[in-house]
């Protein structure tokens, strides 16, 4: 027993001897990424694609056997699940990038974008892609998501990406409620590639919707939208407006992602 003591406490002094006085190693870490930003492919007719910051890529989709897939993000979709990409703080060039093997990488829009500390974003492509000079719009918006919420309360504000329409006023009402007066506005009237300020709700599935300055009615309406109290949510509303099918993939839609 004393010699199995002995051997021991001769290898843990060879080991620190071995390591001298930096018995524990401290190993450089960059800084943590604290800006965010959100991305969102809502360029009507727009191809599929991988968002960049500069030649970062943001966004990419994995294929059944783990690679990455020539999907993409297509339209009518958000980046990452909805999710948020984490970005250092700086001025970025952001683009949305041809996914498909044909015209791989070629990039269709491209914002200067400066990306403060802390600050959350969203990109938005929007308008109508040519095919020809394979362009489409865009824009970015700062997300003010409030330090501090009231969790008794739903926040929610609107983002206007449709290029062909005029400004939009965003509408709420408790979902089974069938009273045309009791539509309620939720903020003011948004032009287009513009943001509404967030607003609170209690609490509830609602249904929503967006109206044209001077319309009586909704113009495009989303049901049964449920609002998570201390949540945050932006109602986007995206396609051609001269779409009358409720079916059609490019028809007038409103988009609900959280934020928060």
């Amino acid at each position: 027993m004393n010699r199995s003591l002995s051997l021991a406490a001769l290898g843990c002094a060879a080991a620190l001897a071995g390591c001298g006085q930096d018995a524990v190693q401290m190993l450089p870490l960059a800084p943590l990424p604290t800006a965010r930003i959100k991305f969102f492919n809502f360029g009507v007719n727009a191809p599929a694609v991988n968002f960049y910051a500069n030649e970062t890529k943001m966004t990419a989709v994995l294929s059944s056997t783990g690679s990455e897939s020539t999907n993409g993000v297509a339209y009518g979709a958000v980046g990452n699940g909805g999710l948020y990409s984490a970005l250092a703080p700086g001025q970025y060039s952001l683009t949305g990038r041809i996914s498909a093997a044909t015209n791989k990488d070629l990039p269709i829009d491209t914002i200067a974008a400066t990306i403060a500390d802390g600050k959350f974003y969203s990109f938005y492509l929007s308008g109508f892609y040519n095919t020809t000079s394979k362009i489409v719009d865009g824009f970015v918006l700062e997300d003010p998501i409030p330090a501090q919420v009231d969790y008794t309360l739903a926040y929610i504000r609107l983002v206007h990406a449709i290029s062909n329409g005029g400004p939009l006023t965003l509408y709420a009402r408790l979902n089974g409620d069938t009273d045309p007066t009791h539509w309620v506005a939720v903020g003011t009237a948004v032009a287009y590639k513009g943001a509404g300020t967030f607003a609170t709700l209690p609490p509830a599935v609602y249904d929503v919707g967006v109206r044209y300055s001077g319309s009586a009615a909704n113009n495009i309406t989303r049901t049964a939208v449920g609002l998570v109290g201390g949540h945050v949510y932006t109602i986007s509303a995206r396609g051609d407006s001269t779409i009358t099918s409720t079916t059609a993939t490019n028809r007038p839609f409103l988009d609900n992602t959280a934020n928060r």
